[in-house]
């Protein structure tokens, strides 16, 4: 893999007749080295100058670079630049629709192209389709964080063989280092080249009623303090409900006029908002008479060739130099926005987001007219990733000494939230990785279920989610070693000894149990009696005192004085301790009565102090007389009274606890510690398994729904086992959001018998999303497509009941809404007449048609469909692939 240096005719000077910055030279260095790499720099720093060095390096070695970009349209416009930089037959195009010089030694394609020649060759290997490929260019490989195509990047880049070098070209990521160390293990050696340096720098502001102000301080770290002391000190320039009022648009763009800052790309987060922008500054002239002149005869030609492209209300202010530009608009009218703008004749873009990714139109300003956006959830402020792919549109290398960011005072945002994410640090990729049918049935025709499960481990989110789980693999690491220490300890005493010895202690334990309920039995038994026998007892008799209203640490024995009548209870007993005390006490508190013992003689006149109430609990000291009946009393070595069962199961007891005491392991004294040693060994190994469970969980996600989809595709007989079957092959060739669904749709045979136009209404339904409830279609659906379509719901509930079961997420599309729409496209009608008949945007139709055209154009290639299917299908196409939904690559 080690490639030699570049040719001697290969001269930087004079490929690039320019000084290189230091990243460039790195790059470069790095793949003359052999190694792939991944360059991270902000928008507009040169990154495509180290695509460029690789495609010149392959062309004088008689080799073949393939360039790969997101999106179709970026494909398009590499395509345009690079025949015009290195020659017209030098330069292939491959899209899901198009393919225009497939060998050429320059192929330009979208990601997913990429991902799907790959799956056609086993992992690692090179197929027909990489003969002579030395190096893959990996453009804007940032949008690995998008939801929707990040999991093509990363099997891309699993699959690409390791022969091959890598050029992942990225927008500043935090975790790029990240990106570069995954590279490193799933493909091969791969060096970070990072820079942070932009060639323009960027200036940012803060515009309110009151005008245009440096949004930072002077050493650009946090905000201008003028702006911070005003927004605490003012309370003026609020509009209702006390909140800030917002600059008008008129306002903020002549402030730009009159400091030279235009052209400008306006960013405004709604369609609706763009086109409304584009009306009210539509009377403004932004051009000179020599511009004015050039762009009337660019608009004009365009409009002669496609009559139909004109949009309603933009026509007459592009004239003027302002234009919108989203995703509602017609892509023909897109591309003459774009064209114009970047010959510096449109001087205001108003524009959503989705220019800001990707498509090649820098201007010297741009404006961020919001800095929240609303989601599915509400609205939140714009992350710093989405924050500076706006920000990085801003400064033309070449052309600006400096870009401007002019961000805008809201009722909801001022200088302190733009401030923020003026000098926020790029955010971190994230993986988007997610197994779906066509991966599992495309991985399962090549590869065995080991392969498969290898290949799904290796992706950027299963290295993802390893990192995370750092400190639980730590934490497993350190309950083994002490586990493995413990069961050191354990093993060095002899296994058959200790079982003895537990067998001993279990023994003592059950036998001091049942000693215990004796004893316990035997009390209750004693308590009964010595009740009775209280009730005969006369003065001098001995009793054994410790209770409720005795608390005492051992009994004391006392003599019974006198006892005071009571008719309706026990009656209290009066005694005299050995201690020389009175007490007044109940029943419960007598433990024991000494009845075979010799009674103490107390003289009737020995009475209790006057001052001492008779009730229970009550307690006084004795006098001189007392004391010497006090010494009387006996101390009786122990209760003379033991139960027979519980003095035979005393013995049992005392003979077990001697075995266990002449025990040679309770001799070396050991014991205690050998079994508390064996409790932690058991606790650990719980807590082992605890975290190995959490770890297991967390780590193998995409391995289980990767088996999910196994079990839902052996469940429809897509798979034999592990086997892709007929209806498997089926699915295996399509791309889509569900494969499944649309393998099972075209081998149901239901749209086998559908005219062409009939086939494209119902192709439609397969891939339109849910409509927004207020799109409506003036045109009914006709019968023989909503009872084909109608068959199909039987086994759309089955796919839905079985995701659900799994918990598979994949969209099962099935709409009748608004695919009339494309039938009667399909029939012949006229754009506008079309567009006149819905509230669709002239964006939206085109994207519909061209999803469309996008599922049709696959049945043709798809194994094990009928003639007559597929012959319908390519008519189909052929009726709706007409101006404007065909893509005109020249």
């Amino acid at each position: 893999m080690n490639y030699p240096a570049p040719s001697p005719e290969l001269d930087l000077r004079s490929i690039f007749p320019f000084e290189l910055d230091q990243f460039q030279k790195d790059a470069i260095a790095s793949l003359n080295a052999g190694r792939s790499v991944v360059v991270c720099a902000p928008t507009g720093s040169g990154k495509t100058l180290v695509g460029e060095y690789a495609i010149y390096r392959a062309l004088t070695r008689g080799k073949r670079v393939f360039y790969t970009t997101p999106l179709k349209a970026l494909s398009n416009q590499k395509l345009r630049d690079f025949r015009e930089k290195f020659g017209f037959d030098l330069v292939g195009l491959l899209t899901g629709d198009a393919s225009i010089n497939r060998d050429a030694p320059i192929l330009v394609m979208t990601t997913e192209i990429f991902r799907n020649m790959l799956y056609g060759t086993p992992i690692g290997q090179v197929g027909i389709s990489l003969v002579d490929v030395e190096a893959v260019i990996l453009d804007e490989c940032h949008y690995m964080n998008d939801r929707q195509r990040g999991t093509v990047w990363e099997e891309s880049i699993i699959y690409c063989p390791r022969e091959v070098q890598l050029a992942a070209l990225s927008a500043t990521v935090a975790n790029s280092d990240q990106l570069t160390d995954w590279l490193n293990r799933v493909h091969g050696p791969t060096d970070l080249i990072y820079s942070d340096f932009r060639p323009v720098p960027l200036e940012f502001h803060f515009c309110n009623p009151k005008g245009l102000f440096p949004l930072l301080n002077d050493s650009k770290t946090k905000i201008n303090p003028r702006l911070a002391n005003r927004g605490k000190k003012r309370q003026g320039d609020r509009g209702k409900a006390g909140r800030p009022e917002a600059p008008g648009i008129i306002y903020t763009l002549s402030h730009l006029q009159q400091r030279d800052m235009l052209p400008a790309i306006y960013f405004i987060f709604s369609r609706r908002g763009c086109d409304k922008a584009v009306a009210e500054v539509g009377d403004l002239w932004l051009v000179n008479n020599e511009e004015s002149q050039i762009l009337r005869e660019q608009i004009d030609d365009f409009l002669s060739r496609n009559p139909d492209a004109g949009r309603s209300g933009q026509i007459a202010p592009l004239y003027r130099g302002i234009a919108a530009h989203h995703a509602g608009i017609l892509p023909a009218w897109k591309a003459l926005v774009e064209e114009l703008f970047q010959q510096g004749l449109i001087k205001v873009v108003f524009a959503t987001e989705t220019l800001a990714a990707g498509i090649n139109m820098p201007a010297r300003t741009t404006v961020i007219s919001t800095l929240s956006k609303r989601t599915d959830t509400g609205h939140r402020l714009l992350n710093a990733s989405e924050f500076l792919q706006m920000a990085g549109r801003a400064g033309r290398r070449g052309m600006d000494k400096q870009g401007h960011v002019v961000t805008v005072q809201t009722p909801f945002e001022g200088s302190k939230e733009a401030a923020y994410l003026a000098t926020s640090k790029p955010d971190p990729l994230v993986s988007q990785f997610t197994p779906s049918y066509g991966m599992v049935l495309n991985l399962l025709q090549t590869h065995t279920i080991e392969q498969a499960r290898e290949l799904i481990e290796r992706s950027f989110g299963q290295y993802m989610a390893t990192l995370h789980l750092r400190p639980e693999y730590d934490e497993i690491a350190e309950l083994e070693a002490q586990l493995a220490q413990l069961r050191e300890q354990i093993a060095a005493v002899d296994e058959n000894e200790l079982a003895i010895y537990e067998k001993l202690r279990q023994r003592l334990k059950v036998e001091r149990q049942i000693l215990k309920t004796l004893e316990q039995q035997a009390q209750s038994d004693r308590q009964e009696q010595l009740a009775m026998m209280l009730g005969f007892a006369v003065s001098g008799t001995l009793l054994s005192l410790k209770g409720k209203n005795i608390p005492v640490p051992s009994p004391i024995t006392a003599v019974l004085v006198g006892k005071t009548p009571d008719s309706n209870q026990a009656p209290y007993f009066v005694c005299l301790g050995q201690d020389n005390r009175w007490y007044v006490v109940t029943t419960g508190d007598v433990v024991d009565l000494y009845a075979e013992l010799p009674r103490v003689e107390v003289p009737p006149d020995v009475l209790p102090p006057t001052e001492m109430p008779l009730r229970p609990g009550q307690s006084h000291r004795g006098s001189q007389e007392t004391f010497a009946i006090a010494t009387r009393i006996p101390e009786p070595l122990e209760s003379l009274y033991i139960a027979p069962e519980v003095a035979e199961q005393l013995s049992r007891t005392a003979a077990i606890q001697e075995q266990l005491e002449t025990h040679p392991l309770h001799q070396s004294g050991n014991a205690a510690t050998l079994f508390k040693r064996r409790a932690r060994y058991v606790e650990l190994e719980a807590e082992l398994e605890q975290v190995q469970e959490q770890v297991e969980q967390q780590s193998q996600r995409h391995w289980e729904e990767f088996v999910n989809l196994i079990a839902i595709l052996q469940h429809f007989g897509a798979l034999d086992n592990l086997v892709p079957t007929v209806l498997g092959r089926i699915a295996a060739a399509i791309r889509g959001e569900n494969e499944l669904w649309l393998g099972l749709v075209f081998a149901s045979g239901e749209l086998d018998n559908l005219d062409p136009h009939h086939l494209a209404a119902a192709a439609a339904a397969l891939v339109m999303e849910t409509p927004r409830p207020d799109s409506k279609v003036n045109y009914d659906l006709s019968n023989e497509v909503a009872e084909a379509l109608a068959k199909l719901r039987g086994i759309r509930r089955q796919m839905f009941q079985l995701q659900r079961r799994y918990n598979v997420a994949l969209p099962i599309w099935l709409e009748f809404e608004l695919i009339a729409l494309v039938e009667q496209w399909a029939l012949g009608m006229e754009w506008i007449e079309l567009c006149e008949n819905t509230t669709l945007d002239e964006g939206d139709v085109v994207r519909i048609l061209r999803r469309t055209l996008d599922l049709l154009s696959q049945i043709p290639h798809v194994p094990h469909l009928p003639d007559s299917f597929q012959r319908n299908a390519h008519r189909a196409m052929q009726l709706i692939d007409r101006f404007p939904v065909n893509e005109v690559v020249e």
